[in-house]
């Protein structure tokens, strides 16, 4: 991990990697996050910048390595995944999210855009499946209660290598 960490940075940093911060363009050129939908949300979510420009630091690397790793629990992946989808960070997934997530998935093109109709048809069976007190939104504990009836979230989806 700090190999591939010092290899993101400039050869005059490499020395002193521990005590560096990569840039998010760099952290996007790894294969892992290259073609990844959330690559945006993944940098946000682990980087500790105060700067707000999503750089990582060595242990925000390790941090998301750790997650992305088969040895990482369901609850862990679990819970990067609900704040990689949480795209205004509210603790919620509520509509705008799920929008944003289904967008994602999808695709931002013409041709593998949904129809408004179809859209709301998702979003409306997303939360009657996941929206276990109605509130019209999906909670940590109620997004992690919906994993964990899918065995394939850790093997296939949601946050994987």
């Amino acid at each position: 991990a700090y190999k591939r960490f010092s290899e993101l940075l400039p050869k005059e940093e490499r020395g002193n990697a521990c005590a560096a911060r990569v840039p998010k363009s760099q952290i996007l050129t790894l294969p892992e996050l290259r073609a990844n939908p959330f690559q945006h949300r993944i940098c946000r979510v682990f980087s500790t910048s105060d700067d707000g420009d999503d750089s990582m630091s060595f242990e925000d690397f390790l941090d998301m390595l750790s997650v992305f790793s088969d040895s990482a629990t369901a609850d862990i992946k679990s819970h990067y995944a609900f704040r990689i989808f949480d795209f205004d960070d509210d603790g919620t997934l509520d509509r705008k999210d799920l929008e944003k997530l289904v967008n994602c998935l999808t695709g931002q093109g013409e041709e593998s855009r949904l129809s408004n109709a179809e859209m709301e048809q998702l979003i409306q069976n997303i939360l009657e499946e996941s929206d276990i007190d109605k509130d019209g939104t999906i909670n940590l504990s109620e997004f992690q209660h919906v994993v964990s009836r899918s065995p394939d979230f850790t093997r296939y989806g949601g946050l994987q290598r």
